[in-house]
C-alpha cells in the first residue's frame, strides 16, 4: 500500500479509492494514537463540507473513535479553518475535516488537525498510517466513546471572523461566491454584521454542485456579474471555505499573490509585518516578487502546499505566507489558510483606502504564466517528473524560455496528476515550451 497521507490529507473517489471502511480505520487509529500519546480518553471535532459523501465518512469516522474509546464532537457543514480554530479553542484533542476541497463532489477526503489547530506533522501521520495497517484495540462495556452534536460552535466561529477587522466596510458593494460549499452556512452571517451591501452567490448545496463552475477555481460566472452589477469587487471562496480569490470592478482576477501582495505591504506600512518578510510558494509569479522588493518586502519561497508555506513561518517567526491558489495564512490570527478571515482583512485594506480595487496594488505586474495539469496513473506521477524523456523535453523548452524563463514540474499532493508550470517574459515561448514537456509526459504515461 503507498502512503495514504498526501499534502492535505487522505483523498481520493468517494467509494473507489476513499471508502467508508478505510474512514472508519483512520478513525480508528487516529483514536488509539492519540489516547495512547495523552494517557487518557480523546476528543475528536468533526466537521463536513457539503458534498453528498460527507455523511456517511462522518458516521464511520465516529464510529471509528468511539469504537476504541474516543470521544466525539460533530460540528455539523463548517469550513475547514473552522475545525482548526474550534479544536483550539474547546480543548479537543483533535479535529477531523471531511472534504476535498476545491476538487468536484465525487471526490472527499480526511483533514486531521492537532490540538494546537495545526495540520498533523508527518511523523504523526505516519503513526496513524501504520496503525490503520496493523489494527486497533477494540473497546467494550463502558470504554466505548460517545458522540453529541454542537450547537453553538458554529457562531463562536464566525465571530472570530468577524472580531479580525475594525472597519465596519460601509460603502462596499460585494458580490460573495460561496461555491455551493462550507461558506454557504457562515457568509451570509459574517456579512451580516458589517455595512457592506453584500450579495451572496451559490449558496445552496444539494451534495453534488459544490465547485460546480463556482467558486475559486471557476471564476468566469462571478468576474460577469461584478461588472454587469457595477460591484466594488468579488469574491470567491473554494468548496471547504480555506481559499478566496477575488475580482476586481473590472471584471479582472485578484490571485493569491496579489492579494497576499495587497495584505503584505499594509501590514509593513502598519510596522506590522515581522522582518518584512513574507513566505510564498515557488508557483509564485514574478511579478510578485519584483513587487515585493519594490516595496522593500523580502519573500522566503517555499514548496507547494499551505503545510510547508506554514513550516517556512513557524521557523522564522514570520507573519504572513500563502499561495497564489489563495490559501493565506495570517500566523497572529489563525493556524491555517482561512478564506473568509482572509476576505476580510483585503476588504478592510480595500474599505479604508478609498481606491478602486483595480487600482489596489496596481503596481503588481503579472507575467504569462501557464499550469496545465496532466492526469497520470497514480503509481506514476512521482516517477514521471524525474524521467529522461521528460527531462529531455524540460531542457528543450527552457531552451525556448531563455534564461529569464522558469518551469516547475511537480506530482499533485492530492490528485493523480503532474503539474506543469512555465512562466517567462513571452506569452507565445511559454505556451510552446509547456506543450513540449506536456506532451513528453503524455507519451510516457501511455506507455
Amino acid at each position: 500500500m503507498s502512503r495514504l497521507f498526501g499534502t492535505d490529507g487522505i483523498r481520493g473517489v468517494a467509494n473507489e479509492d476513499l471508502t467508508c471502511d478505510l474512514a472508519l480505520r483512520a478513525g480508528q487509529a487516529a483514536a488509539q494514537v492519540l489516547k495512547e500519546a495523552g494517557n487518557h480518553k480523546p476528543l475528536f471535532l468533526i466537521g463536513k463540507d457539503t458534498r453528498i459523501s460527507s455523511d456517511m465518512f462522518q458516521a464511520a469516522l465516529t464510529a471509528g473513535i468511539c469504537s476504541v474509546g474516543g470521544d466525539v464532537q460533530l460540528l455539523g457543514v463548517v469550513p475547514t479553518p473552522a475545525v482548526a480554530y474550534l479544536t483550539k479553542k474547546l480543548g479537543a484533542d483533535a479535529g477531523i475535516m471531511i472534504s476535498a476541497s476545491h476538487n468536484s463532489y465525487e471526490h472527499n477526503g480526511i483533514k486531521l488537525f492537532n490540538s494546537e489547530g495545526y495540520k498533523l506533522p508527518d511523523e504523526i501521520e505516519d503513526e496513524i498510517e501504520a496503525r490503520i495497517k496493523s489494527g486497533v484495540v477494540l473497546k467494550t462495556y463502558d470504554e466505548i466513546g460517545v458522540a453529541n452534536i454542537s450547537d453553538v460552535a458554529l457562531q463562536q466561529y464566525i465571530d472570530y471572523v468577524v472580531g479580525s477587522i475594525q472597519s465596519d466596510l460601509k460603502g462596499l458593494r460585494v458580490l460573495v461566491d460561496c461555491a455551493n460549499g462550507s461558506a454557504a452556512v457562515t457568509a451570509k452571517n459574517i456579512f451580516r454584521r458589517f455595512k457592506a451591501d453584500a450579495e451572496i452567490l451559490y449558496d445552496l448545496p444539494n451534495g453534488v454542485n459544490i465547485n460546480y463552475n463556482c467558486g475559486s477555481t471557476h471564476l468566469n460566472s462571478l468576474s460577469k456579474m461584478v461588472v454587469a452589477g457595477g460591484y466594488d469587487v468579488g469574491i470567491a471562496f473554494d468548496g471547504d471555505a480555506d481559499r478566496c480569490l477575488a475580482i476586481n470592478e473590472k471584471g479582472e482576477i485578484i490571485d493569491g499573490d496579489q492579494i497576499m501582495a495587497v495584505c503584505g505591504v499594509h501590514l509593513k506600512k502598519a510596522g506590522k509585518l515581522p522582518k518584512n518578510t513574507i513566505v510564498a510558494t515557488v508557483m509564485s509569479n514574478l511579478g510578485f516578487h519584483m513587487y515585493a522588493k519594490e516595496n522593500g518586502i523580502n519573500v522566503i519561497t517555499a514548496d507547494v502546499g499551505d503545510r510547508y508555506v506554514l513550516e517556512e513561518m513557524k521557523k522564522g517567526d514570520y507573519m504572513l505566507g500563502g499561495e497564489q491558489s489563495g490559501h493565506l495564512i495570517f500566523l497572529d490570527k489563525a493556524t491555517t489558510g482561512d478564506g473568509q478571515l482572509t476576505a476580510m482583512q483585503y476588504l478592510e485594506i480595500l474599505a479604508v483606502s478609498g481606491l478602486k480595487a483595480s487600482e489596489l496594488g496596481a503596481g503588481i505586474k503579472q507575467y504569462p504564466q501557464v499550469l496545465k495539469n496532466v492526469k497520470v496513473r497514480p503509481d506514476l506521477k512521482h516517477r514521471l517528473a524525474q524521467d529522461e524523456a521528460v527531462n529531455e523535453a524540460t531542457l528543450e523548452a527552457k531552451e525556448i524560455l531563455g534564461s529569464e524563463g522558469r518551469i516547475l514540474v511537480r506530482p499533485s499532493g492530492t490528485e493523480p496528476l503532474v503539474r506543469v508550470m512555465v512562466e517567462g517574459f513571452d506569452d507565445g515561448a511559454v505556451y510552446k515550451a509547456c506543450d513540449i514537456i506536456v506532451a513528453a509526459i503524455e507519451r510516457v504515461s501511455d506507455l
